[in-house]
């Protein structure tokens, strides 16, 4: 059996055969060499088994471990050491017959979880499987290497992202850079991990991401170090058994070859050919991606840490963190001022949390909130199938399952509606695993067994069940903390630690020594949940719960979260509801979504799907209504949104925004930190509202929003706080409140600015009128002079609405004649209503955000982090109009942008109608004269054009600047799902180009 592998040439002592009822050692891995690269020395044997030298019980570098006696196991009579091995279909019948005690049942925190490490001995369906030794502890010896005294960043944790952070640190050039890992490198959650690479999810962000670590563990380390990472390209296979998914396959394609990536979509006879052992005859179709792969974790991070190392890092090991210094700076910012380990200090300004599972814990050493949980996450290794070999690795996404290569077997998980939560995550857990829970796993079984049918009568070689950390929406948990300063997350990556890591390894060290991350990061920023929600554990567990159970599940463009809901509520959610609104959930809050015409759809109490012996909620409007929504083509609500958006354009609609982020920016120096934070000249008379973005140094959009200047005022009312020097009110789009808030933060930090921002987003609401009677309507309601000449475009007044005193603001979000009215809370009701009453005889609708959408596409007007993102520059996006370049004053991202200007723009943003009536929603590709010059960012109907709309960048495939001639120049074509549309590009918006209705003319 040992034949020619050369082990004990290499000074490895095997063991003899393991006796029968016994295993040495079972494991994952699909190459058959030996690995003998420090610290991470084993051998890997075809099939993944990894062997100790001779012991029966001991601790390598790949954990404690020790020889199971299977003779002692309670074993079903067919399982028992002598019996025949046991197939995936012995399993999940043998599972099945057992008495149904699910650790699960309930919804109590014990219910819902495992509290220790690996439990005793129990029955398990198979011989074969691993185990961790009795002592889990930390290796009792000291670190590796010794501290250094000082450091300029600290890396905690030697996983995936902790590797890849420190290998990127140190080739951009940082210095004194410092990993330190609790036990070995890997250890924890990234040993055990399937190392799936798969390059097209529906993010363009992701698919780069993607494509930096495949170059990365493919090419790059191999070229710096000469050691091979253990990358095997075997390519990726997403099976397709109904219409829809097959669709959301069409769409990744369309969106790779933006990104040049290759993929084919087969029929279900190509899929045999190329599948030979494939049950085919439920498919629609599979997408083929010929160059996604397998990854090793062990030789990947080893030979991360060995290129880190010739770059300068050091990487000590066996050295736990036991707590994290801060101080406090003159103006009161808490900052990063050390790390404590159990052998010594290290003082440094930096750290970065990527300790994995563990992160919550290093998190609370510095005050830090990181909402993420542990779950039991599996898969089983089978024996040798012949014919498997060179097979891609298989993601059956209806089924919930993938098929991993191992070698000459597979290794078959997925993600289940009840995974097993950790709830007290052990400090000791170093290379352990847990027992596997046959009856939360059998459910993949079927759906394996369907797809390959030789596994019927496959045995199982092994289990891996081991932790792993999932976060709120199934995304990594990325970047400064908001509460300390020089303290970075690199956490929560929900098992795709090792495909992310090398592209979001690159992008937290840019962040780390830049500020701020090259690539429009948002989607992983920790920054994208409010505080309120980040230490709010029901709000963490269900909405935890939800991304994993549906990490499978297509990913539709309207689709909604059922768990975590109700968290932040508006004055008008009541009186909403009553009139049938159909809620989305942004940032914690309900916000309006659209209008039902059958009466109310509340959100319910989050039933977990009905695991963990939870009732299921029957009759569910609301679930009903999304169900009915999960569709690629116009959704069946089309018509109702439409009708919504139409009495906008005709008459008049109103829309409650009371989710929006209400700041104030107050102070002495309150004048100079908005000139340096705002590219649009702000700093006007107090009465004027400036549309405006903030940049970022590389000129970058971090936001844009609209800013009121104050007039000063020594006694503050609910409208305005008391203050002196200047003032100005900031509102911003409310699912990124948090984000602005921290930008603006880190700003007057960074410039000791001496003023204040203050939060009044929960104490006043906001309701915008919009539409041609919108003047009529308001005019019966406040008490003021509503004529151009008194109240003109972009200007605001406090004034008195049915008696209640409110801030009146002449702007629109939807290209019409409108003002928005920021409400106290206790008087938002009255308001509302006053309003609906005068526009009864006018037309007057409740309209929600899905018409906010269609409305503001078919103007033009941006949307941030859809066709506006931080790696958007003003000048590339057409927002040329917001920055102050003709002025003198400086302001942050302004010598960016100059030079960007000077060189001429290497990509633009351009407008496009499809003449066919197709839905689009964003990642489509861009043709231009038969190249694809770029992807859709957004897309929607117009339905005063009645055209399909969608705004995407372009550049030139030659490398050169793109000119307003070259955008008129081409012959354009937009590819939705495999299938390409004739395209007209626009210069200007399609809908009033000359912006004569938000001036009143009609």
């Amino acid at each position: 059996m040992w034949a020619g592998l050369g082990l004990a040439r290499a000074g490895w002592d095997l063991p003899l055969p393991v006796a029968a009822g016994t295993i040495q050692l079972g494991g994952e891995g699909a190459r058959g060499s030996l690995w003998r690269q420090q610290p991470l020395r084993w051998a890997q044997l075809e099939g993944g088994e990894r062997l100790l030298p001779r012991a029966d019980q001991g601790t390598t570098s790949g954990g404690s471990w020790k020889t199971v006696d299977l003779q002692a196991l309670k074993l079903p009579a067919v399982l028992r050491p002598g019996a025949p091995m046991a197939s995936l279909s012995r399993a999940l019948r043998v599972a099945a017959a057992r008495p149904r005690q699910s650790p699960t049942r309930g919804l109590g925190p014990c219910n819902l979880s495992s509290t220790s490490g690996p439990t005793a001995e129990k029955s398990v369906p198979h011989q074969r499987t691993l185990k961790e030794g009795q002592s889990t502890s930390v290796v009792a010896q000291g670190p590796s290497r010794p501290l250094p005294s000082t450091a300029n960043v600290v890396v905690i944790g030697g996983g995936s992202l902790g590797c890849q952070t420190l290998y990127h640190l140190a080739k951009l050039g940082m210095s004194g850079a410092v990993l330190l890992e609790r036990e070995r490198l890997t250890s924890g959650t990234t040993w055990h991990t399937a190392g799936l690479l798969w390059q097209l999810r529906p993010s363009d962000v992701e698919v780069e991401l993607l494509a930096h670590t495949r170059r990365v563990v493919s090419r790059e380390l191999e070229e710096e170090t000469g050691l091979h990472t253990g990358w095997i390209q075997n390519g990726g296979l997403f099976i397709a058994s109904n219409r829809q998914r097959l669709d959301e396959y069409k769409r990744l394609m369309s969106l790779g070859k933006a990104y040049g990536v290759e993929s084919h979509v087969l029929s279900p006879a190509e899929t045999k050919t190329l599948y030979p052992l494939m049950n085919v005859d439920d498919l629609y179709g599979t997408l083929y991606v010929p160059h996604d792969g397998t990854m090793d974790p062990a030789g990947t991070c080893s030979t991360l840490a060995r290129a880190a190392s010739a770059r300068g890092a050091q990487v000590i090991e066996n050295c736990p963190v036991t707590g994290i210094r801060v101080w406090t700076d003159d103006f009161g910012v808490r900052r990063v001022a050390g790390v404590e380990t159990q052998h010594g200090s290290i003082q440094t300004p930096c750290v970065v949390n990527c300790a994995g599972v563990w992160a919550s814990a290093v998190g609370r050493m510095a005050g830090v909130k990181v909402p993420l949980v542990a779950m039991h996450h599996a898969y089983v290794v089978t024996e040798r199938i012949e014919g498997i070999q060179n097979m891609p690795n298989v993601r059956d996404h209806d089924a919930s399952v993938y098929l991993r290569l191992q070698g000459d077997a597979l290794s078959v998980g997925g993600y289940e509606a009840n995974p097993i939560f950790w709830e007290e995550v052990s400090d000791k857990f170093a290379f352990g695993l847990f027992d596997l829970d046959w009856e939360v796993f059998t459910q993949h079984i079927a759906g394996a067994i369907n797809r390959v049918p030789v596994l019927e009568k496959t045995g199982i070689k092994s289990t891996v069940c081991g932790p792993e950390s999932f976060t709120p929406d199934h995304k990594p948990l990325m970047g400064e903390a908001p509460e300390l300063r020089g303290f970075f997350l690199g956490c929560g990556f929900n098992s795709a630690g090792m495909m992310l890591g090398g592209g979001c390894g690159q992008e937290l060290a840019h962040w780390i020594i830049h500020g701020r991350p090259e690539k429009d990061m948002h989607g992983y920023d920790i920054r994208r949940f409010h505080h309120s929600l980040t230490d709010h554990p029901r709000w963490i567990r269900e909405r935890s719960h939800e991304s994993y159970a549906k990490n499978y599940s297509v990913v539709f463009p309207h689709d909604e979260p059922l768990a975590g809901r109700n968290m932040r509520r508006d004055p008008l959610h009541e009186e909403l509801l009553g009139q049938g609104c159909v809620f989305q959930e942004r940032h914690g809050w309900e916000r309006p979504g659209w209008f039902h015409p059958q009466g109310p759809a509340p959100v319910l109490e989050y039933d977990y799907y009905g695991a963990y012996g939870s009732r299921t909620h029957e009759d569910y409007a609301y679930r009903r209504l999304l169900a009915e929504e999960y569709t690629f083509d116009f959704p069946p609500h089309h018509e109702t949104i439409k009708k919504e958006c139409l009495a906008c354009r005709g008459a008049a609609a109103v829309f409650d925004m009371s989710y929006f982020g209400k700041f104030y920016l107050v102070g002495l120096d309150a004048r100079k930190a908005a000139d340096w934070l705002f590219s649009a000249d702000v700093s006007r008379p107090p009465g004027s509202t400036v549309y405006t973005c903030m940049l970022n140094h590389r000129g970058g959009t971090e936001s844009d929003l609209t800013v009121s200047r104050l007039a000063p005022s020594h006694q503050a009312s609910p409208l305005a706080p008391a203050f002196e020097g200047d003032g100005y009110y900031l509102a911003v789009g409310g699912a990124v409140a948090q984000h602005n808030w921290s930008h603006i933060t880190t700003v007057l930090q960074d410039q000791k600015f001496q003023c204040q921002l203050i939060d009044s987003s929960e104490d006043l609401g906001m309701v915008s009128i919009q539409g041609p009677a919108s003047r009529a309507i308001l005019q019966e309601v406040l008490d003021a002079d509503l004529s151009n000449e008194a109240f003109p475009f972009s200007t605001h007044k406090l004034l008195r609405a049915a008696g209640h005193l409110v801030r009146a603001m002449r702007l629109s979000f939807v290209g019409e004649l409108g003002w928005e009215l920021h409400i106290p809370k206790v008087s938002c009701i009255p308001v509302y209503r006053a309003v609906m009453a005068a526009g009864a005889k006018h037309g007057l609708v409740n309209a929600g955000y899905r018409a906010i959408d269609s409305l503001s596409t078919e103007k033009g007007y941006r949307h941030w982090h859809a066709d506006l993102r931080s790696d958007d520059s003003p000048l590339e996006a057409g927002l040329a109009f917001t920055c102050k370049l003709k002025s003198p004053v400086p302001f942050l991202g302004r010598e960016a942008l100059e030079q960007q200007r000077a060189a001429g723009l290497r990509r633009r943003l351009v407008c496009f109608t499809v003449e066919d009536k197709v839905p689009m929603f964003g990642l489509e590709a861009i043709w231009r004269n038969g190249q694809v010059v770029g992807h859709v960012r957004r897309a929607d109907f117009g339905f005063a054009i009645d055209k399909t709309i969608a705004y995407g960048y372009i550049h030139d495939p030659s490398g050169g600047p793109v000119s307003l001639d070259f955008v008129k120049s081409g012959d354009y074509a937009l590819e939705r799902m495999g299938v390409t549309y004739g395209a007209r590009a626009h210069l200007k918006s399609p809908f009033d180009p000359d912006n004569k209705r938000v001036k009143g003319t009609y």
